[in-house]
């Protein structure tokens, strides 16, 4: 097989604009998308342009071959939403020729979509594909602590909630450690289990005059709550003095091509951004990619439709919380100028920290990756 390094490279010819054209021109007039579909995928391929502009940046060799992977991700894409199966088969090969979950950015993200792409052929011809179970999912978290009026503080116990005893254990490790530097008294409780499934109060151990603050790592495109409406019942029992919600800037619905192509851009960015910061040996990064971020990419790819994550989901936590009594607290200010601070502390420079509307964004060149929003009792 020629390699794609060595081959003459056209930015035209992997213009995700043209691929959605020549979709449309393969397609009968009873298959057509309609226009909204259409408009859709036209303005995620936009998004996805600085993701090829980006694979030209270095030396030319790696430009081509990054360059050549992404419009072989694009044209794969391109032939599973025609459901031109074949076609979509033969042009795997390729892309693993040229990815490798320990190369660059764009060779890494290349392996995990290969790997979603050929999950999506597969369950295609099945006609069924069940949605994964992360092996390190982000955990919510319940942390009772004194009154935050009080000048010290003499306690701190964080709850943490998951599916493995194994990781929850190893996470306290770290905290522990963490807190140990700090010189704050810290405890961690492991509770096996999601928040959403608690059904007894007695199970979080909470004590008279703590204060409680829920952290909460939301994921769409994993079923770590459990019952929604269990873990709205469990907010108002416990009243929390404040709750902090950490969501990813990624939609998951609409077509497939342009929910390929959404994907395709963020964790291009996401990718660049860890192997910006993290060295390419780093094993704790690529733990990370392996475990977290591929089982990600595959449920965007390969499993399509509103079941993705195992039950439709509240889609709008924030009009949820205010039905229930909460009431939204700006981050802006002080909350902000701390969390610029600490940014700070670390030699990335493609970070970016920006307020929008009472919420932190955390962003990679100018896109944004996460959304932080903190939350109290209305009364």
């Amino acid at each position: 097989m020629t390699s794609a390094g060595k081959r003459p490279v056209d930015l035209s010819a992997t213009s995700t604009s043209d691929t959605i054209k020549r979709r449309r021109a393969h397609l009968s007039p009873e298959q057509d998308p309609q226009p909204e579909e259409t408009e859709e995928e036209e303005e995620a391929a936009a998004q996805l342009q600085p993701v090829l502009a980006s694979a030209v940046q270095d030396d030319s060799d790696s430009d081509s071959t990054g360059l050549r992977l992404l419009g072989l991700l694009l044209q794969c894409a391109e032939c599973v939403a025609m459901d031109n199966l074949d076609d979509a088969g033969q042009l795997l090969p390729e892309i693993a020729e040229l990815s490798s979950p320990f190369g660059s950015s764009a060779q890494r993200v290349g392996a995990y979509f290969a790997d979603a792409l050929s999950a999506r052929i597969i369950s295609s011809y099945l006609g069924a594909y069940s949605p994964l179970t992360p092996l390190w999912p982000p955990m919510a978290r319940t942390v009772p602590h004194p009154r935050l009026q009080t000048p010290k503080i003499k306690s701190f116990r964080i709850t943490g909630l998951g599916p493995s005893a194994e990781l929850l254990n190893s996470t306290g490790q770290r905290l522990a450690e963490f807190a140990a530097a700090l010189n704050i008294p810290f405890q961690f409780q492991p509770l096996e289990g999601k928040i959403g499934n608690i059904k007894d109060l007695n199970q979080l151990d909470i004590k008279l005059g703590e204060t409680v603050v829920v952290h909460w790592m939301h994921h769409c495109l994993y079923d770590i709550t459990g019952s929604d409406l269990g873990a709205l019942r469990l907010l108002t029992l416990i009243r929390p003095k404040l709750i902090t919600i950490v969501e990813q800037d990624l939609s998951h619905g609409g077509s497939f091509l342009g929910r390929f192509v959404e994907a395709l851009h963020y964790y291009s960015a996401l990718f660049d951004a860890l192997g910006d910061g993290l060295g390419a040996e780093s094993m704790e990064r690529h733990t990370v990619e392996q475990q977290l971020f591929g089982g990600e990419i595959r449920n965007i790819v390969a499993v399509g439709g509103p079941k993705r994550t195992g039950e439709v989901k509240v889609e709008r936590w924030g009009d949820e919380l205010i039905r229930v009594g909460f009431r939204p607290v700006s981050l802006a200010g002080n909350p902000a100028a701390q969390a610029s601070l600490l940014l700070g502390m670390f030699p990335w420079q493609g970070y970016t920290l920006v307020e929008e509307n009472g919420c932190l964004k955390l962003g990679w060149k100018d896109l944004s990756l996460l959304t932080a929003s903190a939350w109290q009792p209305s009364e």
